[in-house]
Parts: C-alpha cells; sequence; structure tokens
C-alpha cells in the first residue's frame, strides 16, 4: 500500500510518462503542487525524486499500468481521485502538447478511478478554461 500523496504523484508521473517524454514543464508542475498544496502538507518534496522513481519502475514491470492503477485507486478515497484526476489533467496540459497516448492514459485512468462521467467532464473543461492561451480566444 502507498500513501494517498505518493497516489498523486503516481498519477501525475504516469500521465507525463504517457508519451515517453517527461517535459521540464511537467516535472515543474508537479514539483509545485507538492509544495505548495495542502493535500501535500508533511510531505517530505526531497522524496519527490524517490516516489516519481518507484512509479517509473513499477510502470515498467509486466502489468505495470494495471497494477499501478489498482495501487492508486486502493490509497485514495472516492474524493482524492478526484483530486488525482485534476492532477492528472493539469500535467497533461502544463506543456502545451497534448498527445494521444496522453489523452488515452486520461481516459484510463478516468475509468479505472471511477470517475463519474459528468465530473469527468467538468474537470476537463475547467482545465481547458485554466490553460488557455492568449492565442486561443
Amino acid at each position: 500500500m502507498i500513501s494517498h500523496q505518493d497516489a498523486l504523484i503516481y498519477t501525475m508521473v504516469m500521465v507525463s510518462a504517457a508519451d515517453n517524454d517527461i517535459t521540464d514543464a511537467e516535472l515543474s508542475a508537479m514539483a509545485r503542487r507538492v509544495r505548495y498544496l495542502p493535500v501535500f502538507a508533511g510531505f517530505d518534496s526531497e522524496r519527490l525524486t524517490e516516489v516519481t522513481r518507484d512509479c517509473a519502475a513499477r510502470l515498467g514491470e509486466e502489468d505495470g499500468l494495471d497494477n499501478t492503477l489498482i495501487l492508486i485507486r486502493d490509497a485514495l478515497s472516492k474524493k482524492m481521485r478526484e483530486t488525482a484526476y485534476v492532477f492528472a489533467c493539469e500535467i497533461v496540459l502544463s506543456d502545451g502538447e497534448i498527445s494521444q497516448e496522453e489523452l488515452r492514459i486520461l481516459e484510463l485512468i478516468r475509468h479505472r478511478l471511477d470517475i463519474d462521467r459528468l465530473v469527468g467532464s467538468a474537470i476537463e473543461r475547467a482545465m481547458a478554461a485554466r490553460y488557455l492561451r492568449p492565442g486561443d480566444v
């Protein structure tokens, strides 16, 4: 079993690694969340690298994606699963590029974490509005 904080980090790492290219923008976005958001109170931010490596190692194992999603789901309450999905969407949007792999992982996370379809759509719409760029107006 992992902590709820580790599970949130695993979720962010999973979407970041979906296209096999964890960008500096994505790493920076993860670090900011871990440092400043209340859900990470008491978490030693120096552990971020360790937790990220642990997640990457798990994902590299046979059935790693499925097993990691089960681990995440079991570590999070229903409300925290929604928080994980928010974080996943934010990380995908953080570098300004959305790949097909990232979209597929988001869909998989939404299903495996049992995020209600309407809640998921609301989160996705809120994130799209939040990360709107001047050229998108």
